[in-house]
């Protein structure tokens, strides 16, 4: 084991038995939380000095870390902008994006000879396992104490700042940073936590809701689909002005993959999206064409050319047009077309924090100092990471802002 992470975990170890030699111990920051923006604000507060305290519910940290990316963490993207991220107040996540950008952490993973790849949209991803990116921030960390399988049962403003009533003790401390997530994944120990220290002290919360989530349909549609689950190919998915193109995935309960996951967390209950099954190509013009020089061909068995066969012979049934070609009106090749390239379709729902892999929403960013996360009206409280309403798309953003907002923090907490 390298000195390094020896270090680490046995800081880990030490740090179970606080709270037993003292009725009350002191410490400059405790963070609730340790995760990926929690452990991130520990290294940067300790390596200023501070006493730093981080507590989590969770019998290990950084829980949502060790699943990511399939096991390898898409711990960043390299085309990352503030335009990839979602917020009420889309402007307050560009101050601490630009003072630790996505190049900032890749120093810091070639500092621990972290190897890592490039895969598609610029996300990156280790070789090896998500566990070396939480070996990376528990040994930035060194030095702080860290309990797991603690739960915070109370946080009230007391003289000096704060104390922190746990299942494992009581404790004091100058700040508090929450970096507890919101509520997605729960069986990660994702909770609400953050909501209500929030609302205890008078902040105002963006209506959570589930992103980055398949979405379902209701019982009529899924009939129409039945046959299709399975069935998978890139499509440009578009709702208002908002539109992705990616993988798209049928499912038995609706619709999955990265582009579905995407426009999740733009996409509000009753909408509908406007799906393009053939991007980049005018699916009338191409059966136009086929007619001319093909003309006793099947329309389904033409369609079936350029996508997959059960998908093709489905959408030909839904706009009722089959027969040859050649006996086909334009009329209804017309409409067939519109169906593959622009095939309206509106949800009854998503999957829901159950599978999303982030929470749109949270504590209002109007609240906090876009320099430090510090709530503006309460000195000395944090709130950092996915607790915060900003949410980035898929593809390692939602971790860049985990890296973002813990740096800014850690500044001064």
């Amino acid at each position: 084991m390298p000195v390094w992470r020896a270090h680490a975990y046995r800081c880990l170890g030490a740090a179970r038995g606080i709270g037993y030699t003292s009725p009350m111990q002191e410490f400059d920051t405790i963070i609730i939380g340790a995760g990926a923006a929690g452990l991130m604000c520990a290294g940067e507060a300790q390596k200023r000095g501070r006493r730093v305290l981080v507590v989590d519910q969770a019998n290990k940290v950084a829980q949502k870390i060790r699943i990511s990316g399939g096991g390898r963490a898409n711990f960043t993207n390299i085309h990352l902008s503030p335009a990839n991220f979602l917020s009420d107040n889309p402007h307050f996540c560009i101050s601490a994006l630009k003072r630790y950008t996505q190049h900032d952490f890749i120093t810091l993973v070639d500092k621990h000879a972290i190897a890592y790849h490039e895969r598609d949209h610029g996300q990156l991803f280790c070789d090896g396992s998500a566990q070396q990116i939480i070996d990376l921030l528990m040994a930035e960390a060194d030095g702080a104490s860290v309990l797991t399988a603690t739960s915070v049962t109370s946080l009230r403003r007391a003289d000096n700042g704060f104390t922190v009533d746990t299942s494992r003790g009581m404790f004091s401390s100058q700040s508090v940073v929450i970096a507890t997530g919101g509520p997605s994944i729960p069986k990660m120990g994702s909770s609400r936590f953050g909501y209500d220290i929030a609302r205890q002290f008078g902040l105002k919360i963006i209506e959570p809701r589930p992103g980055l989530v398949p979405l379902t349909f209701h019982a009529d549609i899924l009939r129409d689909l039945q046959e299709l689950s399975g069935v998978s190919l890139d499509a440009s998915v578009r709702f208002g002005k908002v539109q992705f193109t990616e993988a798209l995935l049928f499912t038995h309960r609706g619709l999955s993959g990265p582009v579905i996951l995407q426009i999740s967390s733009y996409w509000r209950d009753g909408d509908t999206i406007t799906i393009d099954l053939l991007p980049g190509m005018d699916v009338f013009d191409y059966l136009k064409q086929a007619k001319t020089s093909q003309p006793t061909r099947d329309v389904r068995t033409v369609l079936a050319h350029v996508l997959p066969k059960r998908l093709a012979y489905r959408i030909c049934d839904w706009a009722a047009c089959s027969g040859r070609l050649g006996e086909t009106s334009d009329k209804a090749l017309r409409q067939l077309g519109a169906r593959t390239n622009a095939w309206q379709v509106t949800p009854d729902g998503s999957e829901g924090y159950r599978t999303a892999e982030v929470t749109v929403g949270g504590i209002d960013t109007r609240e906090l100092s876009s320099k430090t996360m510090e709530a503006k009206s309460v000195p000395g409280l944090y709130f950092i990471g996915e607790a915060v309403d900003v949410t980035g798309h898929l593809g390692g953003f939602n971790f860049q802002w985990a890296w973002s907002s813990g740096h800014a923090c850690g500044q001064v907490a």
